[in-house]
């Protein structure tokens, strides 16, 4: 099979799929029209310290998010939990499991699970809209992504994921399944330069049903239960574009070969851009900048930016809660000398309201 075509073909259908998306993003008469917002939220810690830039770069189990073909970099087995207090002091909080298994010399079968908490929410009605008469309930937002990455050459990895989608309130819910792909093109001397590209959030529309939209009425001095018919709504879509590049300094020997050299890197700087195209909202680019010392300190900074970002439009015309900067650092713990490792990876994102997003994540490789 000739890879270097497949991969160009790939690319082709990607750039004219962009193209697409752009007829559609930035629309501002579309921008609140999809559903399941929660897919659009990063739920890792260490790329949230890039702003999502590193769509070319990201790997392990972190990379069931931004582009999945990045799994395929698990040497073994990776587990990762992350919690992450979104919009802090809204008491809205996301926790996520991911889990990472090579089972061929090519290939590496994940699964993750996100669940996003609000708290408990008071319940009120038409007839008594007053807080706290009739208790309290608990929305519940859930989501569980089954994912494949392969290396189809050294140049070459690609992915997918299925994610089942659940939205859920005292007397409601939706359900629904979503789609995501991925591939990375990688080349240069050391393997400096990668190109990636990921479709999010493919899916058909969701729906909320339950006894929500239930009512009883009397007519005619008769009890009638009515059904109300919900309408329903979008995936929010997304295709992300980006590119890195690896600096490699203070090498102390040249190995014998790329594998050897790398691990003697004692400084490598990566620099990364992103462009993501929003089917139901704006273009947003986001650009970022990692530190890593023997691959075992590192700290990174990123900035992302959409239409309205800056100005006196910033509180009336911006459609996420990010105001663009971010920045993490992350400290790998060697396990004895097979390469197992324990790391710890915190970001922190600047927002309009509250005290901005904090993630932290404990990272296991065996």
């Amino acid at each position: 099979m000739n890879y270097k075509n497949t991969f160009k073909s790939i690319v082709l259908v990607s750039i004219a799929s962009a193209f697409t998306f752009s007829s559609y993003a930035g629309n501002k008469d579309r921008v609140g029209e999809s559903g399941a917002s929660e897919l659009k939220i990063n739920p890792w810690a260490a790329s949230s310290g890039l702003a999502n830039s590193n769509t070319s770069s990201v790997i392990g189990v972190e990379a069931m998010n931004l582009n999945v073909s990045g799994l395929a970099f698990v040497d073994g087995t990776q587990i990762n939990f992350v919690n992450k207090s979104w919009l802090s002091g809204s008491g809205i909080s996301l926790r996520s499991l991911g889990f990472g298994q090579r089972t061929s010399e090519t290939s590496v079968f994940g699964i993750s699970v996100t669940a996003m908490g609000f708290g408990e929410i008071q319940v009120t009605t038409v007839d008594q809209p007053e807080v706290g008469l009739q208790g309290t309930y608990q929305p519940t937002f859930l989501n569980i992504g089954l994912s494949f990455a392969k290396e189809f050459s050294n140049s070459i990895y690609g992915g997918g994921t299925v994610r089942m989608v659940s939205e859920q309130i005292a007397n409601a819910g939706a359900q629904g399944i979503a789609l995501d792909a991925g591939i990375r093109y990688v080349t240069g001397d050391l393997d400096r330069i990668k190109f990636g590209i990921s479709l999010r959030n493919i899916g058909p529309k969701m729906v909320f049903k339950g006894d929500g939209f239930s009512e009883r009425v009397i007519f005619n001095e008769i009890e009638y239960t009515l059904e109300q018919r919900a309408q329903g709504f979008e995936m929010p879509a997304l295709l992300n574009i980006g590119a890195s590049y690896d600096f490699h300094l203070g090498s102390s020997t040249k190995g014998d070969t790329v594998e050897t050299e790398l691990a003697e890197s004692m400084h490598i700087i990566t620099a990364s851009g992103n462009f993501q195209s929003n089917s139901f909202g704006k273009d947003v680019i986001s650009a970022g900048l990692e530190y890593g010392f023997r691959k075992q300190f590192l700290i990174r900074v990123g900035y992302s930016y959409e239409d309205g970002q800056i100005g006196d439009e910033l509180s009336s015309d911006l459609t996420n809660a990010y105001t663009g900067l971010a920045a993490g650092a992350s400290v790998n713990i060697p396990l004895g000398s097979e390469g197992k490792k324990l790391g710890v990876d915190y970001a922190y994102r600047t927002t309009i309201r509250f005290a901005g997003t904090h993630s932290i994540g404990l990272r296991i490789d065996l």
